[in-house]
């Protein structure tokens, strides 16, 4: 067998798992980028990957490392549908409840790479659970990858395009029915995200973890004068 070389590019301790079991179960070297300083073409040369996965990256990708070397990409909507940003959030908020996650080669423009491969993924549970069982999907997608070697093919179909959500889309003042303020909860319920809200003129509420019953929502609030939570 051929050795690989690929990198994992991360900055969340959700996709550190996934570089933990691809070490333990592939017959290749796997290395591991959390910090932008290190995603560079002059580092990456060094180890001369086959692959570079990014499933999860808060920065831009340098030009010259998506020119050098294969990167690919992992968005969570059926693309071309749902290019952008915050993919989980613009789903939910409007009604869509199953999608497929999509590994595409990383180009200059947004989200709009040639597909290597499809899997299906539920959006029911909070924001956490969802992004949890994407990472292990995407596991198995990195391995997939790895051995059937996949030409990827163009996009084809309707271009649409998400812009990334605000901060006070969190707002839950205007949301009218449980269902949709259930929904608004759990899609922002994930570490380091911040929470769904209400707020008075001094005070914040900030909710997490809710479960939607008969005729009410159950969830923990977080209760927090408005001047604290600034700063």
């Amino acid at each position: 067998m051929i050795e690989v070389k690929i990198v994992i590019v991360a900055n969340h301790d959700w996709y550190r798992q996934v570089y933990e079991n691809l070490t333990n179960t592939l017959d290749h070297q796997v290395y591991y980028i959390s910090n932008r300083e290190s995603l560079t073409y002059d580092y990456l040369s060094t180890i001369n990957p086959c692959y570079i996965f990014i499933p999860h990256w808060s920065f831009i990708i340098p030009q010259e490392v998506y020119e050098n070397f294969e990167c690919i990409v992992f968005h969570m909507t059926d693309l071309p549908y749902g290019r952008g940003g915050t993919p989980l959030q613009n789903l939910i908020s409007r009604g869509i409840y199953e999608t497929r996650l999509t590994a595409i080669r990383c180009e200059a423009e947004i989200d709009a790479g040639p597909i290597y491969l499809k899997k299906d993924l539920s959006l029911y549970g909070s924001a956490e659970e969802i992004y949890m069982r994407a990472a292990q999907t995407i596991e198995q997608m990195i391995q997939e990858i790895i051995e059937t070697e996949p030409t990827p093919y163009e996009q084809v179909g309707e271009v649409v395009s998400f812009s990334r959500r605000k901060r006070t889309e969190g707002n839950l003042k205007k949301i009218d029915t449980l269902e949709r303020a259930f929904d608004h909860i759990r899609m922002l319920d994930a570490t380091s995200y911040p929470r769904a809200y209400l707020e008075t003129e001094d005070l914040l509420f900030e909710f997490e973890r809710a479960s939607l019953k008969e005729g009410y929502i159950h969830a923990d609030v977080k209760i927090t004068r408005k001047e604290d939570s600034d700063e």
